[in-house]
């Protein structure tokens, strides 16, 4: 194939996506992104319900059980991310990055802070005043978080690059009430937000999905090589 690592393939998924099919998918690309079979890729998507465990998570941070989480239809993952526990789920915009670092030397606190300023972009086309609070990775408005990050760097057997997984959560339309039953990122003295909340209006979730992604090819400096639109009738996309 055609190989470049500054094109990037964006693939949009119209319909909620369960998390572990998604989750294979993105170490399947990694692979290939790394043997140079595969563009640089930006997933974009809304997940079925599901809290994540990251490397750093307690189970303490769940406040319910096991069993009352099924009884909600909210599945659990422990996963290969940095970070703590989050949640993911209808309303929610999730974005996966799997890019090629080298292009940043391999930095990954650049590439953390890079990826928060394509969601405060995002935020002020909507007339949102975002931004970061240190020590915390992440997106907020005042004291309450409205994006959440949590990334893992894989390191390329052949491109000898980082290559990046996993990505962030901005709350687009998001029941809030779901982030009550964990301590979300381990952070407990600070509330979330979403977008709907703050401008007392549900949002077109697929139009945020792409003021993000001319945002995102903006911000990192690629060329849009493809945008593909995955339906639940053609699991391998279609190019739009």
């Amino acid at each position: 194939m055609n190989w470049n690592e500054h094109w990037l393939e964006t693939h949009i998924f119209r319909h909620k996506q369960p998390y572990d099919p998604m989750w294979d998918r993105q170490k399947e690309w990694v692979a290939e992104i790394d043997r140079h079979e595969r563009l640089p890729s930006l997933l974009l998507l809304e997940h079925d319900h599901v809290y994540t465990f990251g490397r750093g998570g307690r189970q303490e941070h769940l406040l319910i059980s096991e069993e009352m989480c099924k009884q909600k239809g909210i599945e659990l993952a422990n996963v290969d991310r940095g970070g703590d526990i989050t949640y993911h789920g209808p309303g929610q915009l999730v974005g996966y990055p799997l890019i090629l670092l080298n292009r940043w030397k391999n930095d990954a606190h650049l590439y953390l802070r890079m990826l928060e300023e394509t969601i405060i972009k995002t935020l002020a086309r909507y007339d949102i005043d975002a931004g970061r609070k240190p020590p915390y990775t992440g997106v907020w408005v005042g004291d309450e978080k409205i994006a959440a990050i949590g990334v893992k760097f894989n390191r390329g057997r052949q491109s000898k690059s980082f290559i990046t997984s996993h990505g962030f959560a901005l709350n687009v339309n998001t029941d809030l009430s779901m982030f009550e039953y964990i301590i979300p990122c381990g952070i407990r003295e600070y509330g979330v937000t979403s977008m709907a909340k703050l401008l007392d209006h549900p949002l077109d979730l697929a139009e945020v999905m792409q003021v993000y992604q001319h945002i995102f090819v903006e911000e990192f400096q690629f060329e849009p090589h493809e945008l593909r639109v995955h339906e639940d009738s053609e699991p391998d996309g279609r190019s739009s």
